[in-house]
């Protein structure tokens, strides 16, 4: 095996906990199970353990992180250690007070998200109503100074509004533009039957992402993050297993990636192990490293040291076999699945969404209806 690189990003996940039940949410289906918090003491030891082993950027995110009341406590200890750090909110509960804290404290980025352009679409999907305070922390963050990340989030809902998305943003004078797409694990894969997107209405947003690259490109970045379903070649799994990404989940699991705890894996917690030993040593995080683990036709393929043979995690959902080469993948002997699930959703009558909330979460985790 190569050597293995320190991590560069750690995504602290600070708390599961969240004022909305958006039916994509990337936490994990049973997240009402880690209610055991790490402590501010035991975060701040996180940080600084992830800092030694190299990582210069940190995320806060959740749920929704804005929950942790000593997060402004954490910004700072991240400050003093010489991170760069990133708020990742839904900007419900960011008052005035708060974001003065939290530059005070010494945060240097804020990257807000919104459900969609409009107040009633918004606000169905996130379940409760939000529009109006994602208005005002956007006014907010602009007003002391934050650079300013707006993510919006893309499905077959939200498709046909990327041009409303986009002069939503320059309405709010973003300064990067994240057209993220709905990701194909946690309440995204529950509810993937109503939430991917058509061809035709992929085709329809990124020409208009296109257009306005061209046009307003000076003034706001806008990356588009493309549905793989319809791509012939995966992506790179978080730029490859354990290689740069670290994650600490609210419990103190630490993961490669925020989808792996659906993995039959047993990953190390950080109130039992230290993250150095976490990172060059656990069983977990070395498990797909390298390439010896792969099967064919990965282990042959002169693609693997670019897309790692895919997700991890989008492979075990539809395979049950963690090893297996991203079905996405054209070469992958399992394209088929997403195929036949490709055509059944032009068949399928819309089915009700499950919103993410305990009592969703309870009867999926009982396997009832």
């Amino acid at each position: 095996m190569a050597e293995i690189p320190p991590p560069r990003w750690l995504l602290a996940e600070v708390t599961y906990r969240c004022p909305l039940q958006c039916p994509y949410c990337s936490n994990p289906v049973d997240y009402i199970c880690y209610r055991d918090e790490l402590s501010t003491e035991e975060w701040k030891r996180v940080l600084q353990e992830a800092r030694a082993l190299g990582a210069v950027q940190l995320g806060f995110s959740g749920g929704e992180p804005l929950l942790r009341r000593d997060l402004a406590e954490l910004i700072a200890e991240a400050r003093r250690l010489g991170y760069y750090t990133n708020l990742i909110t839904s900007g419900v509960g960011l008052t005035e007070e708060r974001i003065l804290e939290f530059k005070e404290a010494g945060l240097d980025h804020i990257q807000l998200s919104f459900q969609a352009p409009h107040r009633e679409l918004n606000d169905r999907i996130a379940g409760t109503s939000c529009f109006e305070q994602k208005l005002e922390a956007a006014r907010l963050i602009k007003k002391h100074g934050f650079p300013m990340v707006l993510c919006f989030v893309r499905h077959r809902l939200t498709e046909p509004y990327v041009e409303d998305f986009l002069k939503l943003a320059l309405q709010l004078k973003a300064d990067y533009v994240e057209l993220a797409m709905v990701q194909n694990t946690g309440w995204d894969f529950v509810n993937r039957h109503n939430l991917l997107p058509t061809r035709d209405q992929l085709a329809h947003s990124e020409a208009v992402a296109t257009r306005y690259r061209e046009r307003y490109g000076d003034r706001m970045k806008i990356y588009y993050v493309v549905q793989d379903y319809y791509e012939d070649r995966p992506k790179p799994c978080m730029g490859g297993w354990g290689q740069v990404f670290l994650v600490v989940a609210p419990n103190g699991l630490a993961l490669p990636c925020h989808s792996a705890t659906l993995l039959p894996l047993e990953f190390p917690n950080v109130r039992e192990h230290d993250l150095h030993s976490i990172w060059y040593r656990s069983p977990a995080f070395n498990r797909f490293r390298g390439f010896d683990w792969m099967e064919e036709p990965c282990r042959s393929c002169p693609e693997k040291e670019r897309d790692f043979g895919g997700c991890r995690c989008q492979a075990y959902l539809y395979t049950r076999n963690p090893n297996a080469t991203d079905p996405v993948c054209a070469k992958s002997p399992n394209r088929h699945l997403i195929d036949r699930f490709l055509g059944q959703i032009q068949q399928l009558e819309e089915q009700p969404i499950l919103f993410r909330n305990p009592r969703t979460a309870k009867k999926l985790l009982s396997g009832g209806d």
